[in-house]
């Protein structure tokens, strides 16, 4: 018997929606991954990108343990000197709440060409709307 190998134009992709809401950020992140890289397929191939849409909604709703939305900073540097800027994790939720979700799961994914185009099929939202219900989601419960 032969190894099935995938190949990216006969993957069938779907959506799927998951609800943010008083969810741990990194076992919803390891989910997240999971499902935009396919490994929740039986036909996974680590070369292909057989993952589905993921459509997260609440992401300001998102829970954290321990002392991390005070301790856990985000640094970004600018390149000049004294161009860098610290910021925390409740700081960020409340300017962009997708970005906490969006970091956590970049994070997660292979760190080559094919992970960034994984990463165009994650969609974030802070409240509990959505533009995608004509793509039909089904909703994963965690």
């Amino acid at each position: 018997m032969k190894t099935f190998l995938a190949k990216k134009e006969t993957v069938q992709r779907n959506w799927y929606v998951i609800d943010a809401k008083d969810q741990v950020l990194g076992r919803l992140s390891v989910k997240i991954a999971n499902i935009l890289r396919g490994r929740n397929k039986p036909t996974f191939t680590p070369h292909v990108d057989t993952g589905d849409f993921v459509v997260v909604i609440n992401a300001d709703k998102i829970a954290l343990t321990g002392k991390k939305e005070d301790q856990k900073q985000y640094m970004f540097y600018s390149g000049y000197v004294g161009g860098e800027k610290r910021l925390s994790v409740a700081d960020m939720q409340a300017r962009q709440p997708d970005f906490v979700i969006k970091h956590a799961v970049k994070g997660m994914l292979p760190k080559n060409r094919l992970a960034r185009k994984m990463l165009t099929k994650l969609k974030v939202y802070a409240g509990a709307e959505h533009p995608h219900e004509a793509q039909n989601p089904q909703v994963v419960s965690l």
